[in-house]
This record gives structure tokens, sequence and C-alpha cells, in this order.
């Protein structure tokens, strides 16, 4: 299973049927997560350039790509953005692993 944050910010249509009818929004993602067999890890409104930012746990690249194609297919975000997550010690072990690499960069 991997960790990805999913950030996306809604079109204007979106925001004006959000407000007319609020609602949670985040059991739509739970379902469609599952079916990928993932899961929403935790889920924040946001202010600034994104207005919502997802953490969720799926089993592969293809599962987050399906993800976010089927987001993007939906029309209720003018843009949403997907990260891949690496826990601090995958980050460590990573480190670790580049110090043992001899790349010179074309400058060198």
């Amino acid at each position: 299973m991997a960790y990805y944050l999913v950030q996306g910010a809604y079109t204007a249509e979106a925001w004006k049927a959000l407000v007319k009818k609020p609602h949670d929004r985040i059991e739509v993602v739970r379902t469609t997560l599952a079916k990928l067999g993932g899961r929403v890890e935790g889920a924040w409104f946001a202010f600034g350039e994104y207005d919502v930012v997802l953490v969720m746990n799926v089993p592969d690249n293809i599962s987050a790509g399906a993800f976010a194609l089927a987001v993007a297919a939906g029309g209720a975000f003018r843009t949403s953005k997907t990260t891949p997550l690496m826990s601090i010690a995958d980050g460590i072990e990573a480190m670790k692993k580049a110090g043992t690499l001899d790349y010179r960069p074309p400058t060198a």
C-alpha cells in the first residue's frame, strides 16, 4: 500500500451546489477508494490554492491514477494534484542509498 496526498480546487459550480446543500463528500470518496482496495487516511478543507486536501492509501500507482482520473472526469474540480508520499524511514533509506551512488552533474 502507498500513501498519496490529493489536493483539489472546486469549480464555482461545485461550490454553489455545496453552499446550497452542504454535505459531507468524504463518504463518496471512501466508497470509491474501497473499490480500488484503498482507504481515506484523512481529509480537510483548506484555504488558498486548493480547497480540499486528502491523504489516501491505495495499493499502487495504477489505483492512484484511476482515482485521479475518475475525480477529474466528474468535473467538480477545476484543478487537482496527486503527490506520492514517502515515510520518513523510507526517505532516510533513500538518502543512504543516494550516498552510495557516484552521480556527477553535467557541470562537474
